[in-house]
């Protein structure tokens, strides 16, 4: 056991611990209350996102429900390390924001392309000049419709920045975005902490409520979270494909609300293990694997899964962990193992490259230990990590965890409405993408 391993449990549980997040909330408060600022949000838009059409919808009736100050920027698209697989990132984003918004009231279409460069530009000159003349709130909304929409442009001329106003802009909102620690658009910024898109905007509300931020007539939530439901009443027959990866904070949680969902029902869940992406060459930055686990977290606490005490099980740990799945799935305890092994490296902070707590994790599920010593030295796992990879890729997705029912196939552990929808067979779906073999895009 290495020393990394040894102390990333205890830093882990007190980074992630409930307990310093309040600790940070106070002294925020505090520093704000000493200089006699109002509740300053950041909103960071980026023109050709889906998830920002979206949230920029929300940004009036945002500022409605609070006493807040929002500051808006115009930001560029996530780096290359950010988005490792932007064509399947750009195609699934669209059609992920046209099923949310019909969940949600709000207005956006797929037209199955991006706008182009010359939209892009108008558009960006146009929100620029809104932003600068601080009438972001009052028009925004109409020109990214007008932006993705099918029909005519904006019936609204409304004056422009110039490219050099633009590019500075977006260089000074970008520095802005780094510093503060991120990297992508749709995000909201508030003393100390990061908010992605309508998925995450109930953290948001929830903490300016605590605050009393929240003006008289305010009430609940602008979207409530994502609900448990019930799966009793899935047809006959149904099934999940289920992808993840071990080394995923989502997939863990994933894993959990997927199981129990489903226990008790005849839905069938079948398990689809990949290598986690850095274990496939893909790196990840700083600024995104902070808020990844900073959100998982936070998401975790929410929905009352065990997490916080962590032992990253990238590299060995992984392959072991995968390894035994073969196994587990032949002695009927897939389900189990995957539960123990996330909740070991998860939330126990158990190192599941040792021996000892790769048995602890194996024992908890149920395997005998010298079947798991053998079956550790068995490759054939591979072969069915890279075919639920392909697989995968060829549904247009790019990461974890990610479900598949029928000819639904959707990304992320806040879908599992469209999980529900699509084993009660509803319509109302985002259908997975073509692959356009010309172009070599997915569409």
């Amino acid at each position: 056991m290495n020393l990394k391993s040894l102390l990333m449990p205890a830093i882990s549980a007190w980074w992630l611990s409930p307990q310093r997040l309040a600790g940070q909330r106070r002294s925020a408060e505090r520093q704000r209350c000493q200089r006699a600022e109002p509740h300053q949000v950041h909103y960071f838009h980026q023109v050709d996102d889906p998830y920002s059409a979206l949230m920029v919808q929300c940004l009036p009736q945002l500022r409605q429900r609070y006493d807040i100050d929002v500051r808006s920027h115009l930001v560029s698209p996530p780096a290359a390390d950010a988005a490792p697989d932007r064509e399947r990132l750009i195609a699934y984003s669209r059609r992920d924001a046209a099923w949310l918004a019909q969940q949600q009231g709000l207005n956006f279409e797929d037209t199955g392309q991006q706008p182009t460069s010359l939209e892009i530009e108008k558009n960006s000159a146009q929100l620029v000049h809104l932003i600068e003349s601080q009438q972001f709130e009052h028009h925004s909304s109409e020109l990214v419709q007008a932006l993705w929409s099918s029909a005519s442009s904006s019936s609204q001329i409304l004056p422009s920045a110039s490219p050099v106003q633009v590019q500075t802009h977006l260089a000074m909102s970008d520095a802005l975005r780094r510093r503060l620690g991120h990297y992508s658009g749709s995000m909201l910024y508030y003393a100390g902490e990061w908010y992605w898109g309508l998925d995450r905007l109930h953290h948001l509300e929830e903490r300016l409520q605590a605050l009393g931020a929240a003006r008289a007539d305010t009430k609940g939530f602008m979207f409530e979270p994502e609900a448990a439901t019930h799966w009793e009443q899935a047809a006959p027959g149904s099934s999940v494909d289920f992808y993840f990866s071990f080394r995923s904070p989502y997939s863990a949680i994933a894993a959990h609300r997927l199981f129990a969902l489903t226990k008790g029902t005849n839905i069938q869940v079948r398990l689809r293990y990949v290598l986690p992406m850095v274990m496939r060459g893909l790196a990840v930055p700083k600024s995104k694997r902070m808020y990844i686990s900073l959100d998982a977290a936070r998401e975790a606490r929410r929905l009352n899964v065990p997490f916080g005490r962590v032992c990253d099980p990238v590299g060995k740990p992984t392959e072991r962990g995968l390894a035994l799945m073969p196994l587990a799935e032949a002695r009927g305890v897939g389900q189990a193992y995957v539960l123990s092994f996330m909740q070991g490296v998860w939330a126990e902070g158990l190192n599941a490259g040792s021996d000892k707590g790769l048995r602890h994790i194996t024992t908890r599920a149920g395997l005998a230990w010298p079947e798991v010593c053998a079956a550790l030295q068995d490759d054939a796992w591979r072969i069915s990590a890279e075919a639920s990879r392909v697989e995968m890729l060829g549904l247009g997705l790019w990461g974890v965890p990610s479900f598949k029912v029928g000819d639904t196939a959707v990304w992320g552990q806040d879908r599992m409405a469209a999980v529900d929808m699509a084993l009660h067979q509803s319509t109302s779906l985002p259908a997975a993408p073509a692959f356009d073999k010309e172009n070599k895009r997915f569409s």
